[in-house]
């Protein structure tokens, strides 16, 4: 474990926080270099001539027959330099309002774009609703372990080709923390329709900057390549100052190559030139260097959530995000099995927790069965409880000269006790770690029988807990504008 210095306001003064480090100094600079070299010789592929425009006009060798871009190092540590090491997450309630990077442990989120729930009253496995995502923004809302709702299950019966603007405006609607839109954007009008959404809330474009509200997913295509739509709707969010989580999906052996390593370089180069492509469209863009990677099931083909490898290139990607300074989205959370409960190995579940050590500034998953592709209430209940267990081991303890306390210890003296000091009085609320045992038995591997008393306390927050609503005028005007845009996408 590795505790880093942090900013040292005195000089005798650092926080200690728990953290997992994998690559030595050599290898953090091998990965760099390497990447650098796939920039400047291999490229990306950018997929809209738009983007392939600006990146030439600041100084890449574009490609457009191939739709190639070729960075140079110059370029890419420039626009390292304009990203902002400190982003605002905003919340309709300022009580949730965050920043990044954190100093404890990371911001919890919701899986994202399942397909399917259980539902919470028959059992029955179904495809996902609108009214069943505004159901998981809300239980999100009220959960303590959650920090920022991604929108978490795919609406299947709202128009598909504006399914990111809907997910968005439900969301809003039902949760009063930062909001995070996982499904793909379809290009810059989707984008600005969703800014336009969000100024609804906050007031003004103006003020959305100042204060986002929500952020967005934007996955490039491993190995080394930019959707149309995406990306040029990722350029469109960076000029209303919508964080950009550039997340990385690159399969060990399947989109990258194999080798350990060579995950590690393919989701650097594919967040570094993210970042060159955010900071061309507008200097200084709130960017969050990102990656969902893991190895290929070599005998199914589907992404290894359990491998061992899962918990190391996290460290190693949230590491290669530090060594630039952005704020980090390299690791996950949850169980997601196939049922809710914990059917995991305790080598699975300390996988999963040794996962959130990665330094990472936000992570993701809470709710998730079946490899993400189903959510259920409950388990958004299970994951944030057994979080909020978990993230005590990243709390942070103060290191100082009066926290060492020689000056205790020579009180005291040899063989004596420190139990009637008053250093013991004043210090062991903060520096004692009190383990909650009411919900022990929620932590059972290889076990459902957790699940009934959480669907349990679903059932009862769905009931109770109540998001203000929004101003009348403002429901009116969003429903109406998306409308207005679904019947631009359906014709």
């Amino acid at each position: 474990m590795h505790a880093p210095s942090g900013d040292r306001a005195p000089e005798d003064v650092c926080m200690a926080v728990a953290r997992l480090r994998f690559l030595d100094t050599d290898e953090e600079e091998l990965l760099h270099e390497q990447s650098i070299r796939c920039l400047e010789k291999i490229g990306v592929m950018v997929k809209s001539e738009a983007v392939l425009k600006s990146l030439e006009l600041a100084g890449a060798k574009v490609d457009y027959r191939k739709e190639i871009a070729r960075l140079p190092e110059s370029l890419v540590m420039e626009c390292v330099k304009k990203a902002p090491k400190e982003i605002a997450m905003g919340a309709r309630n300022p009580e949730h309002d965050k920043k990044l990077p954190v100093q404890e442990y990371p911001l919890l989120s919701t899986t994202g774009l399942a397909v399917y729930t259980k539902d919470i009253d028959t059992g029955e496995q179904r495809p996902t609703t609108n009214k069943d995502l505004a159901n998981f923004s809300r239980i999100a809302d009220a959960m303590d372990g959650i920090d920022i709702c991604w929108t978490t299950v795919t609406a299947h019966d709202v128009v598909q080709k504006a399914l990111a603007v809907n997910s968005l405006w439900t969301a809003l609607q039902n949760n009063s923390k930062h909001v995070q839109v996982v499904p793909a954007t379809h290009g810059a009008a989707d984008a600005r329709k969703q800014v336009e959404l969000a100024s609804l809330i906050v007031g003004s474009p103006a003020k959305l900057k100042k204060k986002p509200i929500f952020s967005v997913i934007s996955c490039s295509i491993a190995p080394l390549c930019f959707e149309k739509a995406e990306i040029e709707a990722q350029a469109e969010f960076a000029k209303a100052g919508i964080p950009v989580v550039s997340m990385s999906m690159s399969i060990s052996g399947l989109s990258s190559p194999v080798t350990m390593a060579g995950t590690l370089e393919n989701i650097n180069a594919e967040n570094l030139a993210s970042n060159v492509i955010t900071q061309i469209a507008s200097p200084g863009a709130p960017f969050i260097y990102s990656s969902e990677s893991a190895p290929m099931d070599m005998k199914t083909g589907a992404m290894d959530y359990n491998a061992y490898q899962l918990t190391l290139i996290a460290a190693g990607a949230g590491q290669m995000s530090k060594r630039y300074g952005f704020p980090s989205h390299t690791s996950s959370w949850g169980f997601e099995t196939v049922e809710p409960g914990i059917e995991s190995s305790l080598s699975e579940a300390v996988n999963v927790v040794l996962n959130t050590f990665s330094g990472t500034d936000e992570m993701s998953g809470a709710g998730a069965l079946d490899h993400a592709k189903g959510a259920a209430l409950e388990q958004v209940v299970l994951d944030s409880h057994i979080w909020e267990d978990v993230r005590t081991y990243m709390h942070k303890f103060v290191v100082k000269k009066e926290t060492i306390a020689l000056d205790v210890i020579e009180a005291v003296g040899h063989g004596g006790t420190f139990l009637r000091h008053p250093h013991t009085l004043k210090n062991f609320k903060t520096e004692m770690l009190v383990r909650d045992t009411r919900r022990k038995h929620w932590q059972a591997t290889l076990s459902t029988k957790m699940a009934e008393e959480a669907r349990h306390e679903a059932r009862k927050t769905l009931k109770e807990h109540a998001v203000p609503e929004l101003p009348r005028d403002v429901l009116k005007e969003g429903a109406e504008l998306i409308r207005t845009y679904e019947r631009l996408v359906s014709g």
